[in-house]
């Protein structure tokens, strides 16, 4: 049975209020009587509750994440990053997600009101920027991870998607490759009309096939454009997933990666290191994005401003055997 505070004081021979004001601190206790009620709740093996702490101290030194869904191929490195700089700061990390939609909105709204958490690291669920936007003028700090090229009204962290489209079509062009496929993301998402801009701002000509970022959308784009006949020497991808995808179609065609078609992604999640041959991407800093997101949040509820304008991240190509 779990011990509470009222077997603490009982044990200890003093309120229930003098036990809560030991557990936060308070400097007006006798130094013998608070002596007392720690060797009691050492004894029983007390714990108190983080929410009833945080309450009295004003904090509940607890952050919030909110992120569409967990099945996101980076996900699981973005949020390790969050995690890292929350807990070494000695907080903890309520997580939320929105596989359910306007109840997941909802329930998330609920801990809100609750004041379960201090601030809250958000990957924008779909639909949602105008209900922060809300929540954040109402004065719950927050900080975007932003994949989708929003420009919301507080603060963000995002990365250089046009560059990293525009990396991508350099390393093809200084390669020969002069015909390239470029398979896109969904259109409503900021990152990919950057992606397909800083492409097309170094290869104009390439063709264009909408995909969705899945495995699926990549091999469908390229077995398309195969059965039409159209000749294509090169792949860009917006995201790994899908040029997982591209390689499958192409090695079932029958066309060698390099050799015939080279292939590059968006992302390197760790599957890029394992394809075959192993994928040349444009890494997006995952980990670090969400290292910096949780100490901007951290640094302004400690009081300093954070910065107006969005805090950039840079991609990187990082060149293996499916593009050399």
């Amino acid at each position: 049975m779990r011990v509470t505070i009222a077997d603490v004081a009982r044990a200890a021979g003093v309120s229930k209020t003098t036990v809560s004001r030991v557990v936060n601190g308070k400097a007006d206790v006798d130094g013998s009587t608070a002596g007392r009620v720690r060797e009691v709740i050492a004894g029983l093996g007390y714990v108190p509750s983080s929410g009833a702490v945080g309450l009295a101290r004003g904090s509940s030194r607890t952050v919030g994440m909110l992120v569409p869904s967990l099945t996101w191929p980076w996900m699981g490195e973005l949020l390790q990053g969050v995690v890292d700089t929350v807990e070494a700061a000695d907080y903890g990390l309520l997580l939320f997600t929105c596989n359910r939609g306007a109840d997941s909105v909802r329930r998330f709204t609920g801990q809100v009101s609750a004041r379960a958490f201090d601030g809250l690291v958000v990957v924008e669920p779909e639909n949602t920027l105008g209900h922060l936007t809300e929540l954040h003028l109402a004065g719950l700090p927050i900080v975007l991870i932003d994949d989708r090229g929003h420009h919301p009204a507080f603060p963000s962290v995002v990365t250089t998607n046009h560059e990293g489209g525009a990396s991508a079509a350099r390393h093809l062009r200084d390669s020969g490759h002069t015909r390239p496929l470029v398979v896109t993301g969904p259109r409503g998402f900021g990152c990919v009309r950057d992606r397909t801009r800083g492409f097309a701002s170094v290869l104009p000509d390439a063709l264009v096939a909408q995909g969705d970022f899945t495995e699926r959308g990549g091999r469908l784009a390229v077995e398309q454009l195969l059965s039409s006949g159209t000749e294509f020497d090169s792949v860009f991808a917006h995201n790994d997933i899908s040029a997982v995808g591209a390689l499958r179609a192409l090695r079932a065609a029958g066309r060698r990666v390099p050799d015939d078609v080279a292939v590059v992604g968006f992302d390197d999640i760790p599957v890029a290191r394992h394809t075959e041959p192993p994928l040349t991407t444009v890494r997006q800093p995952t980990r670090r994005m969400g290292e910096t997101a949780a100490r901007m949040l951290l640094s302004h509820l400690g009081g300093t401003p954070v910065p107006d304008e969005p805090v950039v991240l840079p991609t990187e190509l990082i060149v293996r055997h499916s593009a050399p």
